[in-house]
């Protein structure tokens, strides 16, 4: 443990990506809680999943492995993957659930496939794009990092300057018309910020897990709270944790994904809200409904002492 907290102290690069990490839980705790009411936390997945083939194409186009343009890849065919969804939900007799498997299974099976001819290739700068699989922050460079952390900062920003025109949105579609908002450009703004905070997460967590990141910490606020502005700052707290919890577990051994580890924490935070959250959790209710059990059965028997029971 000693050991552990000299490395986060004394490099700085390990600081970075901490703060990186953190910037990215937030993030995504914070657009997950609102996905996840408008009912769009499965697209969230495709779009992780869509992120794949992008990342290869790049790579194949460039040559090398440049975060910038491998993120510049992954936002386009993850934008394209969510637009396709939409597509056909809208012209189609096809129901959302449906959509979103299609969709997910073609790009995420592309992605493979192109993953496969540049892993076959004789390229000698292709080592570490496997890492875009399950996420491993520890091959993230400086640059690389601080870039990763200013772009979640901005979409916290930005999602908090809009913050009461999708909650209007988001509990209240019509209303938000009536008042004269832009629903469609708003819809357009939120997906645009859920595809990049995923394309950002991709390099740390994975396209395969960067779902789970962006949707467990809003799962687990929901315990909490009945509160849309509570539920998105503890989601962004959990998500924070997760973040920084599960980087540094992956750095005490060499080789360790990072997205893994960001999961199974931000799981144990959903697990101990799920038991043990005021007013939901299962233990919590169970200990409630015994103590209220406990109190009419003393007053039952308080009323047969005084003679008042028939």
């Amino acid at each position: 443990m000693s050991d552990l907290m000299n490395m986060v102290l004394n490099n700085a690069n390990t600081q970075w990506v901490l703060l990186a990490t953190m910037l990215l839980g937030i993030a995504s705790g914070v657009l997950g809680s609102i996905a996840l009411l408008r009912k769009q936390s499965l697209i969230g997945d495709a779009v992780a999943h869509a992120a794949l083939p992008g990342i290869c194409i790049a790579f194949m186009l460039t040559g090398e492995k440049s975060l910038l343009a491998l993120l510049i890849g992954a936002t386009i065919t993850g934008l394209l993957a969510a637009y396709c969804i939409q597509f056909v939900i809208s012209n189609s007799i096809i129901k959302e659930d449906t959509a979103i498997c299609l969709i997910l299974s073609v790009f995420f099976g592309f992605g493979i496939v192109l993953l496969t001819k540049v892993t076959q290739s004789p390229a000698g700068n292709k080592s570490g794009l496997s890492d875009f699989i399950f996420g491993q922050a520890a091959s993230l460079v400086g640059s690389d990092v601080k870039m990763m952390a200013i772009t979640a900062a901005a979409l916290i920003v930005i999602t908090a300057l809009i913050f009461k025109e999708l909650k209007v949105l988001t509990f209240d579609p019509e209303f938000a018309k009536g008042l004269g908002l832009p629903a469609g450009f708003l819809n357009l703004v939120f997906l645009s910020l859920l595809v990049a905070v995923i394309v950002i997460g991709i390099q740390a967590v994975g396209v395969i897990l960067m779902a789970a990141l962006l949707i467990t910490p809003a799962v687990a606020a929901r315990y909490w709270t009945d509160s849309l502005g509570k539920m998105i700052v503890i989601s962004g707290i959990f998500g924070a944790i997760s973040g920084v919890a599960g980087t540094l577990i992956s750095t005490l051994g060499e080789g360790f994904a990072t997205g893994p580890f960001i999961v199974v924490t931000a799981t144990a935070l959903f697990l101990f809200s799920m038991f043990f959250a005021p007013g939901r959790g299962i233990v919590t209710n169970a200990i409630k409904r015994q103590i209220n059990h406990k109190k009419i059965n003393r007053e039952l028997t308080m009323q047969k002492e005084r003679g008042e029971y028939l």
